[in-house]
């Protein structure tokens, strides 16, 4: 397929303009604190010793944090190097206190929902687990997560999310009670058009219909009016996080979820949003590559409380819930176990990377994974590194055509240190690849929304679903088997000596990779 990155989006009603106007209005605030603090650093000497034993101290208490190492160190050197702008940036956006309020607020609405994932957790029923290690990843996300694991679930994979799309549409047309859709970006065109139609009518049937969107991930596709015209049609619809001209630390973290779920009984999510190009209707970088799952049974019954996790956490009274649990008779085809799960950026679990670590670490024979963005910390490089120099069959599928050049830059700076110790590199030469999934040994499979980079695993709003024992697992195999013909490998190439000039520049890209 040929290169088509210059291809145009189609003319629609977007909000770039107030998104620009606000951060027009944040690097005004920015650049006026800095220039103040400059300012008052010329007139005293005292200040100055000021700023310098606040940078110190800050530096110190950074290194102490139970955080990430990689995430220390760009925020020291960047104190460090820049004391009034480095101090400025960490304190506005870089502590963990800057959140303080959305964190009580969410917590507390994280906490009643737990309370409905409680019974199932205690009763810790015999499930059919293929081995221990199976047991024991489920065990992680148990008991450390609060999510539990449920068999009675069919797990059905889609490679090609036009089919995905084409099943969603089926099932919301079945909606009789209510339907949740949860959404990084939504574009008002015509993928959208054709699901909006169908909600608005079941809406008019009676059907409780929620749409939940991230202000960020939609900003560049629909306006503010969006919300006005799904309400018009009987459709409830809220913005996560709206962007304002103001300094905000929480704009920093986005709802990245995408999750649909019909009656209860119906779940749907993967790494596709509902926007043209996911369905290759616009090809702005090529040909894009997506997956998803379909769930039906019991476990959808998370899926339905992920979605209210973040719905609850932007209203002031606690959300209903137990009307949106119902019990639904259903005999599984499988005998698979699906354990749902979600991430946020407001604890200090970094449930999305443990999981990943815990598939590496435990792989015996392969782990093959996709992801639009390769952003690593030092652990899971040595875990990718050791499990290759330990023989594990480890391979990594990124984008061809990149959406982002600088953020591309950063993730091939990655690629040496991980091709020289076995682990196979491969770029989607067709064009975009933003699936975000991962399988190993054949036993076990995640498919999800969380990618291997800094803000997925840190800084984001997640979901995802690891699921054993089912075909659902081979078909995510099959579909990595399809892909490696596809893709250039270049691990040879990154393998290979290479000059200072460019392993300098590798080190300043990765450097502070974990601030973008």
């Amino acid at each position: 397929m040929m290169n088509t990155t210059e291809e145009k989006r189609e003319s629609i009603p977007n909000s770039v303009n107030r998104m620009l106007f606000a951060g027009i209005g944040v690097i005004l605030q920015v650049a006026w604190i800095c220039w103040l603090a400059i300012k008052l650093n010329d007139y005293s000497t005292a200040i100055q010793v000021c700023t310098s034993v606040l940078a110190f101290l800050i530096t110190l208490r950074i290194y102490g944090l139970h955080i990430n190492s990689a995430y220390k160190i760009s925020w020291i050197i960047l104190i460090l190097l820049f004391p009034v702008f480095g101090l400025t940036i960490y304190l506005l956006f870089g502590r963990a206190g800057a959140v303080s309020v959305m964190r009580k607020r969410f917590n507390s609405n994280l906490a009643l929902l737990r309370s409905y994932h409680a019974p199932l957790l205690a009763q810790r029923r015999a499930l059919p687990y293929p081995d221990r290690t199976a047991r024991n990843h489920a065990h992680y996300l148990q008991t450390r997560a609060g999510y539990p694991a449920y068999d009675n679930t069919d797990v059905t994979f889609y490679s090609d999310t036009c089919a995905a799309l084409e099943a969603q549409k089926e099932a919301l047309r079945s909606a009789e009670h209510f339907i949740f859709m949860e959404y990084h970006a939504i574009e008002d065109a015509s993928a959208w058009q054709e699901l909006e139609d169908i909600l608005a009518e079941r809406a008019a049937h009676g059907v409780e219909v929620r749409v939940f969107y991230d202000d960020v991930g939609s900003i560049g596709f629909i306006t503010s009016a969006f919300v006005k015209k799904l309400e018009s049609r009987g459709i409830q619809c809220r913005q996560f996080n709206p962007v304002i001209p103001i300094l905000n630390v929480f704009m920093n973290n986005r709802d990245h979820r995408k999750i649909t779920v019909v009656d209860g009984r119906i779940g749907f999510t993967g790494g596709y949003n509902l926007a043209e190009e996911y369905f290759n209707r616009t090809h702005p970088y090529g040909r894009w590559k997506d997956t998803g799952i379909r769930l039906e049974g019991d476990a959808v019954r998370s899926l339905t409380l992920i979605f209210l996790e973040l719905w609850g956490a932007t209203q002031k009274e606690p959300p209903e819930i137990e009307r949106y649990l119902p019990e639904v008779p259903y005999t599984a085809r499988e005998n698979a176990v699906v354990l749902p799960y979600a991430d946020n950026p407001l604890d200090d679990e970094a449930t999305g990377e443990n999981v990943y670590l815990n598939m590496i670490r435990s792989a015996k024979e392969y782990v093959y994974i996709t992801t639009p963005y390769l952003i690593l910390s030092d652990e899971m490089q040595r875990t990718l590194r050791l499990a290759a120099s330990s023989g594990v069959d480890v391979r990594i599928i990124t984008p061809g055509i990149p959406d982002k050049k600088m953020i591309f830059s950063v993730t091939r700076s990655y690629y040496a240190a991980l091709a020289k110790s076995g682990v196979r590199i491969y770029e989607y030469t067709p064009g975009f690849i933003h699936a975000k999934q991962c399988v190993a040994d054949g036993a076990e499979a995640v498919v999800g929304t969380i990618n291997f980079d800094f803000r997925s695993l840190y800084l984001h709003f997640e979901n995802a679903c690891w699921f054993c024992g089912c075909r659902a697992v081979a078909e995510v195999r099959r579909d990595f088997d399809e892909l490696f013909p596809l893709c250039h490998e270049v691990t040879e190439e990154y393998a290979a000596r290479r000059s200072v000039a460019l392993r300098g520049l590798d080190c300043v890209l990765r450097l502070f990779s974990p601030l973008m």
